[in-house]
């Protein structure tokens, strides 16, 4: 099993495409929390070593809500990942963020049930600290990417996630754009924690595929799949100028995100 990956990225952006890596290969890892979403593509990219995953299968056939997100990250850790990106799509509850503007959430609501949220077993108790949910270090190496790039990224928003796999209902929507956040999806939590729980940076990147339905417009999948689509080749050129910037040493305190929360 290779342990010398350097950054994971889960999505399915079309950035994994063998046309792009260099001596890329599917790999196969097993965890005690199950199959991942899917093999992973590990090769070379402007001489970094990467992995990529698709959350939701190449074929885009798991939903939000029974992604293993405990065997993905676990399986990035075992390839020696210490960074994650994430793009996502997400749904606007705020007239400035519109569709195909990218968004960099700083804080999020968990609003998921039923989901596997951490790695500690029965007789280990572990509170790990999320008060600052997101790797500060990759947040800035994201910011002066966007600076090269003909893009519109908000920063210090709040990201709503939300069980799924169902659209909100028009009074659910109204209620989330009233507690102040600004974004709303379905993949961020457990994702995110589990990253801090496992040591690992992370940040998210999200595409605004849509106003979510507070603005009296039905939210269709249909509608997020072609939005998605149009901003496939911005999401694909961020990521690629983001990897060469992403320093090789880490100056965060991720990798010590354990050291007062155990028991």
């Amino acid at each position: 099993m290779e342990k010398d990956v350097e950054i994971g990225i889960f999505g399915g952006t079309g950035i994994y495409e063998s046309n792009l890596l260099n001596e890329s290969k599917e790999v196969i890892v097993e965890t005690p929390y199950g199959k991942p979403s899917d093999s992973i593509t590990v090769g070379i990219f402007k001489e970094r070593k990467i992995a990529f995953m698709p959350r939701h299968g190449k074929k885009h056939t798991i939903p939000p809500h029974l992604i293993n997100y405990r065997a993905n990250i676990w399986a990035f850790k075992e390839l020696g990942i210490k960074r994650i990106i994430a793009p996502s799509a997400v749904g606007s509850l705020k007239e400035e963020l519109r569709p195909r503007h990218f968004v960099l959430p700083t804080q999020f609501l968990d609003f998921t049930k039923s989901r596997e949220g951490s790695f500690a077993k029965e007789g280990k108790v572990i509170h790990i600290s999320v008060a600052d949910p997101f790797c500060p270090e990759l947040q800035d190496t994201i910011l002066k990417a966007t600076k090269s790039q003909n893009v519109t990224i908000h920063t210090d928003r709040t990201y709503v996630c939300i069980q799924g796999p169902r659209f909100s209902t028009k009074a659910e929507s109204k209620f989330f754009k009233s507690t102040g956040a600004d974004i709303i999806g379905m993949t961020l939590v457990p994702e995110c924690q589990l990253a801090r729980e496992a040591q690992m940076c992370y940040a998210s990147v999200s595409t605004v595929t849509d106003y979510d339905v507070w603005a009296e417009k039905p939210v269709t999948a249909k509608e997020v799949i072609e939005t998605l689509s149009k901003n496939a080749d911005a999401t694909k050129k961020l990521l690629t100028v983001l990897i060469n910037d992403i320093p090789k040493t880490r100056h965060c305190n991720c990798e010590k995100a354990l050291l007062d929360a155990e028991f």
